[in-house]
């Protein structure tokens, strides 16, 4: 109801529609021509055997935010975690373990024990030989599934996952599935089967299992699947993450059409890039905990330093989810592709376009009542409009 004569604008809400319609803002038209049905999101993808790296808190939040959104948007969604839970690296580890490790250590500090057997085994392969056939004894042995080791890695596998769960529970993340390298180990050996019969695998000069991807046939662009002692190779098993694995999934979606799987079509690979700079206090930053562990701490400062914090029950509880708020919206405030530059201060500022600001403004939108029932006491206006300015 417009009133050109005194230039306002009237309208009424209908509140049942706000209280009773949880979907209210996701039920526009302008979403009818979006494709709805199953999608599948794979994300986070770290290392087993590894402390949850820094580097994966890019690949965490961003696969949680596209499954959120699909969800919202009424797709079925599937929440898939592919772990790096397979390859030489296990072989290394399995050796190592075997010469370096301490059952009692792990089941103390697992994470911590297993990444000191590793670094430990890396340090001593490069001029041990008899290590490094070791390593690629105990991989076989997997790949056979020889019950010793298979029974260890398993235990790492254990292991890591319940570790892995606490951060993402800190994250606001969850998955539907735990899978992973290992889990494909057996249809990659079917893949380079369907890769034979259908005349696309060839041996390289080097005796290596590649699948030709040029357009004339010519072997002038190859994809590398198999070792030469017929092991299998990442891509054979594979699913992962940055930027910098544009090509690597570039080939894989290539390998898939030419296998006769059309629905490869449909597959999409979200390139993003690095986070630079992430620091703590005590140096340059290596596992995420750390930084989730500072961006609370500094989080707790802030409020016990600023006069407008009110009291409450658990502050270490708020300062945990604020502060992870703002290390998410830093991530999610550019394009994707791009990389950025990790900045504490700016991260945690109450003002300006951050997540603490954000997470000010939906508390603020949360009391309103308060504001009302404040004016109720005394009849005066300038607690709702300071409330509402305030709101921009």
């Amino acid at each position: 109801d417009v009133s050109a004569e005194r230039g306002m604008v009237l309208f009424k809400v209908n509140r049942q529609l706000l209280v009773q319609d949880e979907k209210f803002g996701l039920n526009s038209e302008l979403f009818d021509t979006l494709k709805r049905g199953t999608t599948l999101v794979e994300y986070s993808s770290p290392n087993i055997a590894k402390k949850f790296h820094a580097g994966h808190l890019r690949s965490t939040v961003i696969g949680n935010f596209i499954a959120n959104l699909k969800q919202s948007l009424g797709n079925n969604v599937i929440r898939m975690n592919y772990l790096g839970d397979w390859g030489m690296q296990f072989g290394l580890l399995g050796a190592g373990f075997g010469q370096f490790g301490c059952q009692e250590k792990l089941k103390k500090n697992p994470l911590q024990h297993l990444f000191e057997v590793y670094v430990q085994v890396n340090k001593e392969a490069e001029h041990d030989d008899g290590l490094k056939q070791a390593a690629r004894d105990f991989f076989r042995q997997l790949e056979q599934h020889e019950s010793q080791a298979v029974s260890l890695w398993q235990q790492f596998r254990e292991i890591t996952v319940t570790e892995y769960q606490h951060v993402y529970k800190r994250l606001g993340v969850h998955f539907d599935i735990y899978s992973g390298e290992s889990f494909h180990q057996d249809q990659a050996q079917e893949v380079v089967q369907q890769l034979q019969s259908r005349g696309l695998l060839k041996t390289s000069e080097k005796g290596t299992g590649v699948v030709d991807l040029s357009p004339d046939r010519d072997m002038s662009s190859v994809s590398t699947v198999l070792r030469s002692d017929g092991t299998t190779l990442y891509i054979t098993r594979s699913v992962r993450t940055d930027k910098s694995q544009m090509n690597h999934f570039h080939q894989l979606f290539q390998i898939l059409l030419a296998m006769g799987h059309s629905w490869a079509d449909r597959c999409q690979h979200v390139p993003f890039g690095l986070v630079q700079g992430m620091k703590t206090r005590t140096g340059e930053v290596v596992f995420l905990e750390d930084v989730l562990d500072e961006a609370r701490a500094r989080m707790l400062h802030n409020m016990s330093q600023s006069k407008t914090t009110k009291e409450m029950d658990n502050p270490e509880d708020t300062a945990e989810k604020v502060g992870i708020s703002a290390l998410i919206v830093q991530d999610f405030k550019g394009p994707l592709q791009s990389d950025y530059k990790f900045d504490w201060d700016r991260m945690l500022q109450a003002q300006g376009d951050t997540g603490v600001f954000l997470q000010y403004t939906h508390a603020r939108l949360c009391s309103y009542d308060e504001v009302l029932y404040q004016s109720a006491q005394d009849l005066q206006p300038k607690h709702l409009v300071n409330f509402l300015l305030k709101l921009w």
